[in-house]
């Protein structure tokens, strides 16, 4: 710990020379430890503007040895973050263990900067439906399957139903012995038709009756190839399913590399209010992806560094992992009947820690979409 935090000294000071050495007076006043990146906290004085600190990110990095440096403003202080040289991968059943409670119909995403856990519910009005954006390597698979087995560890068959659709059928197929998943994982452009001509005669009837449980999610593996082989119908369809598919307990979960409006249709790419980013290769993908200018998502780690999206706030994310030893787990706890949170057998783990952050009292998790 004392050579972690004598480096960590280290590289504070090598910031505030650097922007010294530009006459932008400021000071790094602390910063969080994460298991990906380390964050710095600059405060800088009056007069200085934002933009110096940004454009100097290359400067940054290059001082400090590193590949990347992201620089953004959050409130008062402007943050400076830097990969570490080995990143600690967060998994997902420990992370579930540490969780006091998950609401109904909630996911259970990854660990933010401070190290708390970073949840999304699914049913608020401000989340609805989620798109899943990253370049190959990004972890966006990875993150779905995340996201849909947490569902259903945390809630029954009869409260939440899965429909998987995945043109290259290797994304979703491990997640198919899952008892909450309707059928089977779908590959074929044919098949997610008529699939997807089903979700939508059911979403119909649901408006009819007035019902909108059990919750139903949609789960997309490679929207933008899904759309190009299937077509003008599955366009038609999935643009529906965005558009109406809350009232009637619809959600839709789609992963892409670029999320532009040729490639994925504007209406429907307008009915995604919840965005988890993961790394793109410039920074014009990263503003298709994320929905908003300098997002800082170009110069994400890859393998799982997130930044979630939504009503002009950006949460950055370490999303948690699940192994295929893991996903065996939790398939023999949900064999039992009934939710799997509480049937682990193994061990609670401790996550890594983020010596610099202390988390507030009482303070479990951040859900988002509490409403």
């Amino acid at each position: 710990m004392a050579y972690r935090r004598r480096t960590l000294e280290i590289q504070a000071d090598t910031i505030e020379a650097v922007l010294a050495r530009h006459r932008v007076p400021a000071k790094v006043k602390g910063g969080t430890v994460t298991p990906r990146f380390v964050q710095f906290h600059v405060a800088t004085e009056m007069g200085a503007k934002v933009k110096q600190v940004a454009n100097l990110s290359e400067e940054i990095a290059m001082a400090l040895g590193k590949r990347e440096a992201r620089v953004y403003r959050r409130g008062s202080a402007i943050n400076v973050e830097v990969p570490r040289l080995k990143s600690s991968p967060v998994r997902l059943l420990p992370l579930c263990r540490q969780l006091a409670a998950v609401p109904p119909f909630t996911a259970v995403l990854g660990v933010e900067a401070n190290g708390t856990p970073l949840l999304i519910r699914l049913t608020a009005p401000d989340v609805s439906h989620v798109l899943i954006a990253g370049t190959t390597g990004s972890g966006k698979t990875a993150l779905a399957r995340t996201l849909l087995t947490s569902l259903a560890m945390h809630n029954r068959q009869t409260e939440v139903q899965l429909v998987l659709i995945d043109p290259k059928g290797r994304g979703f197929g491990p997640l198919a012995r899952l008892p909450h998943v309707l059928g089977d994982v779908v590959s074929s452009p044919a098949g997610a038709v008529e699939r997807l001509r089903w979700v939508v005669q059911e979403m119909e009837r649901r408006d009819r009756a007035g019902v909108s449980r059990p919750l139903l999610v949609v789960a997309v593996d490679e929207l933008a190839d899904l759309l190009q082989t299937g077509g003008a119908p599955v366009e038609a369809m999935l643009t529906r399913l965005s558009q109406r598919g809350r009232e009637a307990g619809v959600h839709l979960v789609a992963c892409t590399q670029k999320p532009t409006a040729a490639l994925i249709g504007g209406a429907m790419k307008a009915n995604f209010p919840v965005r988890l980013v993961g790394a793109v290769a410039s920074r014009d993908e990263a503003r298709y992806a994320a929905g908003v200018t300098d997002s800082g998502a170009e110069k994400l780690e890859g393998k799982g560094d997130f930044l979630l999206v939504a009503k002009g706030e950006m949460v950055r994310f370490q999303s948690a992992w699940l192994g295929p030893a893991d996903l065996d787990t939790v398939l023999a706890a949900l064999g039992q009947g009934g939710r799997a949170s509480r049937r682990w057998q193994e061990p609670p783990a401790a996550l890594p820690a983020a010596p610099h952050a202390a988390r507030p009292p009482g303070f479990w998790a951040r859900l988002f979409g509490a409403r």
